[in-house]
């Protein structure tokens, strides 16, 4: 029989695949059974990777796919949002971070198996550098049960009972099993709330508890590597703070803390000035607290003998003179801060004066915030004076200070002179 085959026009030789592709599709399609990788060029890497599924397990791919396309894959088919110049411009680094943090923010306490956070250590270890959990679930809370007047009263005393002494192992999410086998782990940031809660809100959502706090401040101790470590957000008070500082100090690398936002006050301040000087810490973040004057001294004390701290964070505190003064009275012995930041920390003319002494003999400050303070005329004028003979301060922020125009149109001159000298010295030293 004769058969007619109709003629293909756009056919030709070279839609025909070659043997190496199908042999290399054949790899992909059976790269669970028997995945081979590092066997292959560089060339034959990429088309593994281009082709490889997003839906193999982890335990498959982690420690055997190189970063690249097929990390880029998982990330962009899960998150709408990639900025992978966040992550050192790793896609492999991106995705393992981010599907550790959706792992915590979504564990619940005495429901989800530990063993689903451990048994991703192995795979992401390498990899992980930061941690930015911005949401910690609390146990869920069983509902109470139902009945009449008469079982309430005679079941009562149990009630509280229970409250006193059954209550979960751990209240939140527990750090102690992760950190000390992060190897890489850089940077921590925490937040303890739950988002989306709804009408099911509650205060104890939006804080640590005491549990919590101890087993956190174990858990830092024992990460050697980490450098920066953030909790905002958290209600963390006095006693808090000072217990987790117990556990910071000595800490080999840490050089950046940020208590920013939380109700600390003199106490805890007391105990933060221990650490500057039992740590390598560069910045110091407690904005938005509770430490007024006294805490700013303890502060200053540790200031005036510190080697090591570069940025100083005091944004809307309650120091009032009292801890400004000490603030500058230190700086006179200190020569090593570069960034002070006491904006709306209610001090007035008088931390102005104390500041302007510092500024004729101190060359090692960078930028000074004393914006929504009542400094005044007189307070302006200080700086005005003391400004004329500093060539070191390169931001210097009076707004909203109540200080002289004329005053603020100096400072401000002065600030643009030492920023072109500045940036004439970079350019000469490159």
């Amino acid at each position: 029989m004769r058969r007619i085959i109709a003629e293909d026009p756009n056919w030709s030789l070279d839609i025909v695949p070659s043997l190496s592709n199908l042999c290399l599709q054949c790899l992909v399609n059976k790269f669970e059974e028997k995945p081979i990788f590092e066997e292959l060029t560089p060339t034959q890497k990429d088309y593994i990777q281009e082709r490889l599924s997003t839906s193999l397990p982890l335990h498959v791919t982690a420690n055997l796919v190189s970063d690249g396309v097929y990390w880029k894959r998982c990330c962009q088919q899960r998150w709408d949002l990639c900025d992978v110049s966040h992550y050192d411009h790793s896609w492999k680094r991106m995705f393992f971070e981010r599907h550790l943090e959706n792992i915590i923010e979504l564990f619940i306490p005495d429901v989800t198996e530990s063993s689903t956070v451990v048994k991703m250590v192995p795979l992401c270890k390498k990899y992980v550098k930061r941690l930015d959990i911005s949401q910690l679930l609390p146990p869920i809370k069983e509902p109470q049960r139902g009945g009449g007047e008469d079982e309430d009263e005679e079941e009562g005393s149990d009630l509280v009972i229970d409250d006193e002494y059954d209550i979960p192992r751990v209240d939140h999410f527990d750090f102690g099993i992760l950190l000390d086998k992060l190897t890489n782990l850089e940077e921590l940031h925490l937040v303890y709330r739950v988002k989306q809660c709804g009408m099911n809100f509650e205060w104890e959502m939006f804080e640590m508890t005491d549990r919590d706090c101890e087993s956190l401040g174990k858990a830092l101790k024992s990460c050697k590597t980490l450098k920066l470590f953030r909790l905002h957000q958290s209600h963390v008070n006095d006693k808090k703070c000072r217990l987790l500082v117990k556990y910071l100090l000595d800490h080999p690398s840490l050089t950046e803390l940020d208590f920013s936002h939380n109700v600390i006050s003199d106490a805890g301040a007391r105990g933060l000035g221990k650490l500057l000087n039992r740590t390598k810490l560069e910045t110091l973040n407690v904005c938005d607290n509770n430490i007024s004057g006294p805490g700013a001294k303890a502060v200053a004390h540790a200031l005036s003998k510190n080697s090591s701290l570069l940025s100083l964070n005091f944004h809307l505190n309650r120091l009032k003179d009292e801890g400004g003064q000490a603030i500058c009275k230190a700086l006179l012995k200190n020569t090593t801060l570069r960034h002070l930041h006491l904006g709306g920390s209610e001090v007035t003319w008088h931390t102005a004066v104390a500041l302007s002494k510092v500024l004729v003999v101190n060359n090692t400050l960078k930028s000074i915030n004393l914006s929504c303070n009542t400094l005044g005329e007189v307070g302006g004028k200080a700086l005005e004076e003391a400004m004329c003979h500093n060539s070191s301060v390169t931001e210097c922020d009076i707004r909203l200070t109540d200080a002289d125009e004329q005053s603020v149109s100096s400072i401000n001159q002065v600030v643009w002179t030492n920023q072109s000298l500045e940036h004439k010295k970079k350019a000469q030293e490159k």
